[in-house]
């Protein structure tokens, strides 16, 4: 089948495992294998795409996030529209981190003030 690589070596080249690559197929991430007889076989488009969906994941994309805007890098050469989309996921996601941290904020408030309150009643009971 000419320069085609077989899932373990698509696996080293890439840096995940079989199973994850089986996985990634499994949902649509990756392009499920031609197959060579009994193995599965697949091209450097395929490490290319496993590269670009962990970069991804390090951005801090989950798995269906990355589904959405994957395919955009390799329709689009210049990038433009997935980084577009990838970068309205990012905001979205500092908008939802900065709802949890106020949130935390005032947990963290009340709980001063709980503390403080719960001293001040043991403080006033009298002691044996």
């Amino acid at each position: 089948m000419g320069d085609t690589l077989r899932i373990g070596e698509l696996a080293k080249q890439a840096d995940v495992t079989t199973r994850t690559i089986r996985y990634y197929e499994s949902i649509g991430l990756l392009q499920p294998a031609e197959r060579d007889g009994s193995f599965r076989c697949y091209t450097e488009d395929a490490v290319r795409r496993l590269h670009k969906i962990d970069a991804l994941k390090q951005l801090g994309l989950s798995l269906d996030e990355i589904a959405t805007v994957i395919d955009l890098y390799f329709e689009d050469p210049t990038g433009a529209t997935a980084k577009r989309r990838v970068l309205a996921i990012l905001e979205g996601h500092l908008r939802e981190t900065e709802g949890k941290i106020s949130a935390l904020e005032q947990f963290r408030d009340d709980l001063r003030v709980n503390i403080e309150r719960m001293e001040g009643f043991i403080r006033s009971v009298p002691q044996p």
